[in-house]
């Protein structure tokens, strides 16, 4: 076994994709593993799907590939009668829906809500978990949207920074909090589609995670973004950043 690859939230953005592997070197052997949200907001949904699929890539799965499954599923239980119509879905998410292929479906449909890396010591999530809470107990909505917890006293504060391990938990979904390097956890959704950057995680074989941020810091790549391809108020593609 080669060394463990854990990329943050794509949103379609292949190129970056394409070009932050090159940067790593991926090669035959190594193992990749994705935070979830590899679909919608950027331009290749479905290309980077087929780099998941050509790698033999883990994909966690997240809260937009959860929107998609749960649209399909509520459609085909209403062609077959046994339920309601549900709401359609917004733009974004029905082009996405539309350019999918069966073995693009099964790729979803099949993704975990959390993924072990028992010889690295840590868990891949989407969002994050409630701190306290063994992983069979943490529902399902926790484990795809969570971002803060509620305190005995004042504001609501970042799950990772009161989660205690011992596992490591590594996830994505808050681009807007960008890179969280917590004791034992550590979030690498850094916003690419937003016009961020397209971070990973990468250990040696057996490699467990470094506690120290300074450490940390010294196994994340990142592949700065080409342009940005949405933004989350208005849902609209700007120019080209340098």
């Amino acid at each position: 076994m080669g060394r463990t690859v854990i990329v943050g939230d794509v949103h379609g953005c292949r190129v970056e994709l394409d070009r932050l592997l090159d940067r790593i070197g991926f090669a035959s052997g190594d193992r990749l593993v994705f935070v979830g949200d590899l679909i919608a907001r950027g331009p290749d949904s479905r290309g980077v799907l087929d780099v998941a699929r050509r790698t033999g890539a883990v994909i966690v799965r997240g809260n937009h590939e959860e929107k998609l499954i749960a649209w399909r599923a509520a459609r085909d239980a209403w062609m077959r009668g046994k339920a309601i119509a549900k709401e359609p879905l917004g733009r974004i998410h029905r082009t996405v829906a539309r350019t999918l292929r069966p073995v693009d479906w099964t790729l979803l449909e099949t993704s975990p809500l959390y993924f072990d890396l028992p010889e690295h010591g840590l868990r891949v999530v989407h969002a994050g978990l409630l701190p306290n809470v063994a992983i069979e107990h943490q529902m399902p909505s926790v484990l795809l949207n969570v971002r803060t917890v509620k305190t005995s006293h004042g504001p609501p504060v970042l799950w990772g920074a009161r989660y205690g391990g011992p596992v490591h938990v590594v996830f994505g979904h808050n681009a807007t909090q960008g890179l969280q390097l917590h004791k034992w956890a550590t979030g690498l959704d850094t916003g690419c589609v937003y016009g961020g950057r397209l971070t990973a995680l990468v250990l040696r074989e057996g490699q467990r995670v470094p506690r120290t941020i300074e450490a940390r810091r010294l196994l994340l790549v990142s592949q700065p973004a080409a342009r940005i391809y949405y933004e989350p108020h208005v849902g609209r593609v700007k120019k080209r950043v340098a």
